[in-house]
C-alpha cells in the first residue's frame, strides 16, 4: 500500500502537469479562433473541458512514464528498493501491485477512448467550426486600416473613446469586387449594431464618395486612361453591411459520419460496409472496362455481352496491319487520330475510376487508423510503466531532474515513430495495423531488455562501469596489437 500510494500520488500531480501542458500546446494551434471574437466565459468553458479530453492519450502514457520513473528513482536513491531486495523481495513482486493498477487504468483508458472521446470529439471540433465561422469584435484601430469587415478596409485618424466619434475617416469598399471598388472619405462617423446585432450599421458625416461606373461595360470600349466615375457629395449617408455577431453553433450531425465520431462498433461496422461498396464499384468498373472496347462496339456489348463475344470472334480474323497498309495517307492520319482519341478517352476514364476507388480506400484507412488507435493508448500505458519503473530502479535517481529529461527524451522517440507510423499508414505506404503498432513494437522489447537489467542489479547507467568496459576494451586492443607485433618481427626473423 505504501508504494501504491506514493505511485497514485505522483500520477496524479503528473498527469495534470502532462495535461496542462500539452493544452497550452492545443490553445496556441487554435489562438487565433478565441482571441478577439467577444464569446462568452460558458463557451469558452466547453472549449477548454472538450479540448482536456483531446489530450487525454498522449498525457496519460508520459504521466505513467514520469511518475513510475520519480516512485522508483526515490526508492533507489533513499535505498529502499536495496533493503526490499536485501529482505528477499524481488522486483517482480514489488511492480505486482503497481502492473496490477496500471491495468485497470489501461482498461479504463481503453473505455474513454471507445466511449468518452468520440463524442467530446464530435463537440470539440463542432465549436471549433462554430468559433471560426463567427465575426470577429469590431475594434477598429486608430491610424491604420482594419480588414476585420467582409469587402470592407476601415481607416480612422482619430477617435473619441468617451462618445465613439470617429474622426477623418476613409472607406475602400471592394464587396463587389476590387474593379468595381468605392471610395468614401468622411469628416467624422459612428458605427453602430443594429438591435439583432446581424448588420452594422456605419454612419457618415460630410464627405464624398468615388465610384466606378465601368462595372456593366466592355473593357475593350474603353480606354484605361478614361474611366468613368461618379462623384458624391453627402452631408449625412448611412450604409449598411451584413455583420452577423451571434454566436451559430455548427451542426453535431454534419460530424456523425467522421471516423472520430465512432466506437470500436461501429468503425468495424463502417469498414465493412464500405469495402463491401468498394468492392462492388471496383467490379463494375473492371467490367465497363473490359466490356468497352476501341472499335464502336460499346452500345453492342452494354446490351448483351454474347453479342460481344462473337463480335470479337469477327473482328479476329482481319489483320489490323494488312488493313492499315491499304489505307491513304489522310486515312491512316484520320484513324491514327481516332485511336489516339480513344486511348485517350480510355485512360481518362480509368484515371476517373481509380480515383472513385481511391474515395472509398481513404475512408477505409481513416477508420482503420482511428479503430487501432483505440488500443494502442492502453498498450502505450502498460508499455510505459515497464520502462518508467525499470529505468528508475536502475538510475535510482529521484526528484524532477532525470526523471524528467529521461521521460521527455523516451517520449520524444516514441511520439517520432507513433508518428512515422501514422504517416506512412494515412498515405497506404504502410498496412493500417503495422503504421498504429509500430511503436508499441518498437518499446516492447526496450521494455523487455529494462526489466531484465533492472532485476540482475545491471549497472547500466553507471558511469563507472561503463568507464570499466572501456578500458578493460582498450587493453584488450593494446594486448592484440602487441601480439600481431611479435608475430611480424618472429615472421622476419624466420
Amino acid at each position: 500500500m505504501y508504494l501504491l500510494k506514493n505511485f497514485l500520488g505522483l500520477l496524479f500531480v503528473t498527469f495534470v502537469v502532462c495535461v496542462f501542458i500539452l493544452l497550452m500546446q492545443f490553445v496556441w494551434l487554435h489562438v487565433k479562433d478565441l482571441v478577439g471574437k467577444g464569446v462568452e466565459m460558458s463557451v469558452l468553458a466547453e472549449f477548454f473541458l472538450y479540448a482536456v479530453t483531446s489530450v487525454v492519450p498522449l498525457a496519460l502514457p508520459l504521466a505513467i512514464l514520469l511518475a513510475s520513473l520519480m516512485t522508483f528513482g526515490n526508492l533507489g536513491e533513499k535505498f529502499e528498493l536495496t533493503a526490499m531486495k536485501a529482505a528477499g523481495i524481488s522486483l517482480f513482486r514489488i511492480l505486482r501491485p503497481l502492473a496490477v493498477a496500471i491495468a485497470f487504468i489501461s482498461v479504463g483508458a481503453f473505455y474513454f477512448s471507445n466511449n468518452i472521446l468520440p463524442k467530446s470529439q464530435v463537440k470539440l471540433w463542432a465549436l471549433i467550426f462554430s468559433l471560426k465561422q463567427k465575426a470577429p469584435e469590431l475594434e477598429i484601430p486608430v491610424g491604420e486600416f482594419y480588414d476585420g469587415i467582409d469587402g470592407y478596409k476601415l481607416m480612422v485618424g482619430k477617435k473619441n473613446m468617451n462618445t465613439g466619434l470617429l474622426r477623418d475617416l476613409m472607406i475602400y469598399d471592394y464587396s463587389d469586387g476590387f474593379k468595381n471598388a468605392k471610395v468614401m472619405v468622411a469628416d467624422s462617423g459612428r458605427i453602430y449594431f443594429t438591435a439583432d446585432k446581424k448588420y452594422l450599421l456605419l454612419e457618415l458625416y460630410v464627405g464624398e464618395s468615388f465610384e466606378n461606373l465601368n462595372r456593366n461595360q466592355h473593357q475593350n470600349t474603353i480606354s484605361e486612361r478614361n474611366i468613368p466615375y461618379r462623384r458624391e457629395q453627402f452631408a449625412h449617408k448611412r450604409i449598411l453591411i451584413d455583420f452577423d455577431m451571434d454566436f451559430n453553433r455548427y451542426t453535431e450531425d454534419a460530424l456523425a459520419d467522421q471516423h472520430v465520431s465512432k466506437n470500436v462498433t461501429q468503425l468495424v461496422t463502417s469498414i465493412d460496409s464500405v469495402k463491401v461498396l468498394g468492392h462492388e464499384r471496383s467490379k463494375e468498373q473492371s467490367q465497363v472496362i473490359i466490356t468497352k472496347h476501341y472499335f464502336g462496339r460499346e452500345r453492342v456489348a452494354e446490351r448483351n455481352v454474347d453479342a460481344y463475344e462473337g463480335s470479337k470472334e469477327m473482328y479476329a480474323q482481319y489483320n489490323i496491319d494488312s488493313l492499315y497498309q491499304t489505307f491513304t495517307v489522310d486515312e491512316r492520319y484520320r484513324a491514327a487520330s481516332a485511336a489516339l482519341d480513344k486511348a485517350k478517352e480510355k485512360k481518362d476514364k480509368i484515371d476517373y475510376n481509380a480515383l472513385m476507388l481511391d474515395d472509398y480506400q481513404r475512408y477505409i484507412r481513416k477508420h482503420e487508423i482511428e479503430l487501432y488507435r483505440k488500443f494502442t493508448l492502453a498498450f502505450a500505458c502498460l508499455i510505459f510503466f515497464f520502462i518508467g519503473a525499470p529505468l528508475g530502479a536502475i538510475t535510482r535517481k529521484g526528484g524532477l531532474g532525470a526523471p524528467v529529461v529521461i521521460s521527455v527524451v523516451m517520449f520524444l522517440v516514441y511520439y517520432i515513430i507513433d508518428n512515422t507510423g501514422y504517416k506512412m499508414a494515412r498515405e497506404a505506404l504502410w498496412p493500417c495495423w503495422a503504421g498504429m503498432w509500430l511503436s508499441t513494437l518498437v518499446l516492447i522489447p526496450i521494455g523487455v531488455f529494462l526489466t531484465y537489467k533492472a532485476t540482475t542489479d545491471s549497472a547500466i547507467f553507471n558511469p563507472d562501469a561503463w568507464l570499466g568496459y572501456y578500458r578493460k576494451a582498450v587493453g584488450m586492443i593494446k594486448r592484440t596489437f602487441r601480439t600481431l607485433k611479435k608475430i611480424s618481427v618472429s615472421s622476419k626473423k624466420a
